[in-house]
C-alpha cells in the first residue's frame, strides 16, 4: 500500500509516532523511576537458627552482621555474630560477659541488647549463687564501651521495684519508648498479684525514675493460663505510629505456651487502660508442622529495611519444657489490612526459607584465627591427619588446614575442627603448665579439648581458654615468623594471646 502514497508519506508517518512515542515516555519516566525495585531474597537459611541454648532469642541486625544472644542457664553470657542469618546456626558462641559476683552469677536468662544515644544495653534476668530457681531473680543491665554489640561491656545497675514480690523479683525485661521516654517493661509479680506485665518509667537506660512498678496486663483469658497464668516477654514493636506489645502466656512447661498482644491506644504507658489486650492469641503451636510452644520472642528489620522478621523459641515434640531443649528459630511477618501484624503460623524445622532481603554476604561455613600480634593464622603444620601433629602459625593462604569449624557444645564452650583434618585442638596430654603443647587430636569429649571464646577488644578480637586449664592459646615468645608454635600460657592480656575470628565461604 505504502507504494500508492504520496512521496515522503511513510516517513512523515514515522516521524508522527516517534514524536508521540518520546512525549509519552516522558510522561512515563516519573512513573517508572519512583517505583520501588524489588527486593532481592537474602541467602537460604533452614530452622533451627541455633540449635544450643536457643531460648529467649533476641537478634539485632548492625553494621552488616546479626547478632543474635539467648539465655544461658549459667553466670555468663555468648553472642553469635554472622553477616546472614543462615550463618548464625554455625558461627562461634562468644562469650561477650562473666560475672563474678555470687549476688547476681547464677541463672541467666532472656537477655537482649538495645542501642540508645550511641552505646549497646544489655539486659538480663540472674539469681544469686547457690539458691534454687527462682525467687531471687532480678534484671540486670550492662553498658558497651562503644558502638560494638559484643562489648566489651561493664556492669551498671540492678533493675527492680519496692513493690515487686518476692523482694523485687523481675524478669524478661525490655525497653519500652514513647514520646522521647523510656520505660522498663518486664513480667513481675506485684501484693499477691498472678505473674503479670509490669511497667516502670527510666531515667536513663540503666535507673529507673520510679521504683513503683504498675501492672499493665494479667493472665484472665484462658489462653494464658495453661499449666499456669502467666504474661511474661513483653517485646516492644512500632509500626505507623502505633505501638504494640507482644508477650508470651501460659506456662513454658505445656506445649500451649504462646504470644499475645497489647496496643498502646491511650496518651500513658504507665496506665493499664492505655493498653488494649488481643482477645485471642497471634501465634501459637502448630501440631501438623511439628512446633510447640512458641514463645518468648523478638523482632528485627532485614538488611534492606524492606521486610519485619520475628525470632522466637520453640519446641520439637509437646512435653520438651523449659529447658536447653527450646531452638531459635526465625521467620518473615507481614500486616493486616487494620495494621496489626500477621505472624502467621510457626514454620515447621527442616523448611529451607529466604533470608532477609538485602543480604550480599556469603554465608561463612568455617573461619580463621589470625593472631592479632603477628597477622598470621593458626595453622595445622602440612594438613597432616596424624593425631599428635603440632598446631602453629603461619601466614594466611586459602588451604583448608587454616579453617576451623567452631562448634557449640551446648554448655558455654566449643570445640575447634580443622576443616583439612576434622581432628580438634588439643592440649598435650592434658597438661596444665604454662607452655604445654597444642596440637590437634582425635576428638575424646574431654575438657582439654573444649574452649571458651571470650571477647577482648573490637575487632572481634578473642582469648582461646582452655576448659580443663584455664589457660589460653599463645604464640611462642611473641615470635611472628611462619612456624612458631602454639602454646598454651597464663593470660597476659597482650596481642600475642589474641585471635580475630575471620569468616570464610
Amino acid at each position: 500500500m505504502n507504494s500508492l502514497l504520496p512521496k515522503g508519506t511513510h516517513v512523515l508517518r514515522t516521524r508522527h509516532w516517534l514524536i508521540l512515542w518520546a512525549a509519552l515516555l516522558a510522561l512515563l519516566a516519573p512513573l517508572v523511576t519512583t517505583q520501588p525495585a524489588g527486593a532481592a531474597d537474602g541467602r537460604p537459611f533452614t530452622n533451627p537458627v541455633k540449635s544450643q541454648k536457643g531460648a529467649d532469642p533476641w537478634l539485632e541486625y548492625h553494621d552488616g552482621n546479626y547478632y543474635l544472644i539467648t539465655t544461658t542457664f549459667t553466670g555468663v553470657l555468648t553472642m553469635r555474630k554472622s553477616p546472614t542469618l543462615a550463618g548464625l546456626s554455625t558461627a562461634p558462641s562468644v562469650q561477650v560477659w562473666s560475672d563474678t559476683d555470687p549476688a547476681r552469677n547464677n541463672n541467666i536468662w532472656a537477655p537482649e541488647m538495645h542501642f540508645i544515644d550511641g552505646k549497646w544495653y544489655l539486659y538480663y534476668s540472674a539469681a544469686r549463687a547457690g539458691v534454687a530457681c527462682c525467687d531471687s531473680q532480678r534484671t540486670h543491665v550492662l553498658e558497651s564501651a562503644g558502638s560494638d554489640p559484643m562489648g566489651p561491656y561493664t556492669y551498671k545497675n540492678t533493675l527492680t521495684g519496692s513493690n515487686l514480690t518476692p523482694g523485687g523479683w523481675l524478669i524478661d525485661a525490655s525497653v519500652l519508648r514513647h514520646d522521647d521516654k523510656l520505660y522498663l517493661v518486664g513480667s513481675g509479680f506485684i501484693g499477691g498479684s498472678k505473674q503479670s506485665l509490669v511497667i516502670a518509667p527510666m531515667s536513663n537506660p540503666y535507673t529507673l525514675a520510679s521504683q513503683t512498678f504498675t501492672v499493665i496486663s494479667s493472665p484472665t483469658l484462658s489462653w494464658e493460663t495453661s499449666g499456669s497464668p502467666v504474661n511474661e516477654g513483653p517485646e516492644p514493636l512500632y509500626h505507623d505510629g502505633r505501638t504494640f506489645l507482644s508477650f508470651s502466656a501460659s506456662s513454658c512447661s505445656t506445649p500451649d505456651y504462646k504470644l499475645g498482644q497489647l496496643e498502646l491506644t491511650g496518651s500513658d504507658p504507665l496506665l493499664a487502660s492505655s493498653w488494649t489486650k488481643k482477645q485471642t492469641p497471634v501465634f501459637q503451636r502448630d501440631d501438623a508442622a511439628g512446633v510447640y510452644a512458641p514463645g518468648h520472642n523478638g523482632f528485627f528489620t532485614s538488611p534492606d529495611g524492606t521486610e519485619n522478621w520475628i525470632v522466637y523459641h520453640a519446641n520439637n515434640t509437646a512435653n520438651g519444657g523449659c529447658g536447653n531443649g527450646r531452638t531459635t528459630r526465625a521467620q518473615k511477618f507481614t500486616w493486616n489490612a487494620d495494621g496489626t501484624p500477621d505472624f502467621g503460623t510457626p514454620v515447621a524445622l527442616g523448611t529451607t526459607l529466604p533470608g532477609p532481603s538485602g543480604e550480599t554476604a556469603a554465608t561463612p561455613t568455617a573461619y580463621q584465627l589470625v593472631n592479632r600480634n603477628s597477622g598470621k593464622c593458626l595453622d595445622v603444620a602440612n594438613g597432616d591427619t596424624a593425631d599428635g601433629t603440632n598446631i602453629q602459625q603461619w601466614a594466611c593462604h586459602t588451604g583448608a588446614n587454616q579453617k576451623w569449624r567452631i562448634e557449640d557444645q551446648g554448655n558455654d564452650t566449643s570445640r575447634l575442627v580443622n576443616v583439612a583434618t576434622g581432628k580438634v585442638m588439643d592440649i598435650a596430654g592434658c597438661g596444665s603448665a604454662d607452655g604445654t603443647d597444642i596440637r590437634q587430636w582425635t576428638w575424646l569429649n574431654n575438657n582439654c579439648q573444649k574452649y571458651r571464646l571470650v571477647y577482648t577488644a573490637a575487632g572481634d578480637y578473642v582469648r582461646i581458654v582452655n576448659q580443663a586449664t584455664g589457660k589460653v592459646a599463645d604464640v611462642a615468645n611473641c615470635g611472628t615468623a611462619n612456624g612458631t608454635d602454639i602454646r598454651q600460657w597464663t593470660w597476659l592480656n597482650n596481642n600475642c594471646q589474641q585471635w580475630q575470628l575471620r569468616p570464610v565461604a
